[in-house]
């Protein structure tokens, strides 16, 4: 059994249904359990949150990205995280990411790789989406499976002028359960030959 933090932020509420759905994909797997945590609009996370993420076998980071990078409050979580960095509270915990923006392109990757980085200056093990791209063909749609052809994390678009009621639309989610799916998998196999 393994245990999954999923922290993010959002700052309109899309950003947190594609959280909610990372969670549904990980705690569809048997024998895991998934939980949510926000970061708020100042940055900071519930002081026992800091504990529940040191515990995690398994932690997805998840942001909108503004102007090309990952939201201020979130980058404000990643440089309050510098009390487990200097002790290597995460190191060697499985990791993953997603991002949300209006535009379809967005600079998503742009987020998605200053998560990767910053999993991996706490020591932490990325893991990719592991998905084909879809819609990028004749006969594909966007209601394809990864419809935006991501490969370092779940990448998911909402129109600026919508709630997240209308956005990320529903293969978009799809593909946030299939992150949370995947990591759960390979969090098992990793516990299954754990390095300490």
């Amino acid at each position: 059994m393994s245990n999954i933090a999923v922290v993010y932020h959002s700052g309109y509420g899309h950003t947190a249904e594609q959280a909610k759905a990372v969670v549904r994909g990980a705690q569809g797997m048997d024998g895991h359990t998934a939980t949510l945590i926000a970061v708020d609009p100042s940055g900071q996370i519930e002081q026992q949150h800091w504990a529940a993420l040191d515990a995690a076998d398994a932690i997805v980071f998840g942001s909108p990205t503004y102007m090309g990078s990952a939201s201020g409050p979130f980058k404000m979580f990643m440089d309050a995280s510098s009390k487990p960095w200097f002790t290597q509270n995460w190191k060697n915990k499985i990791a993953a990411g997603f991002t949300n923006s209006a535009s379809q392109s967005g600079d998503k990757l742009s987020t998605l790789t200053q998560l990767a980085i910053f999993a991996a200056q706490h020591g932490m093990i990325w893991v990719g989406l592991g998905l084909m791209p879809g819609n990028n063909n004749s006969k594909g749609s966007v209601e394809d499976i990864n419809r935006l052809g991501s490969f370092l994390g779940a990448m998911a678009q909402s129109n600026a002028d919508q709630g997240p009621d209308a956005g990320p639309i529903a293969s978009d989610l799809k593909t946030a359960e299939q992150l949370g799916q995947r990591v759960a998998e390979i969090t098992a196999q990793f516990l299954r030959g754990k390095i300490d």
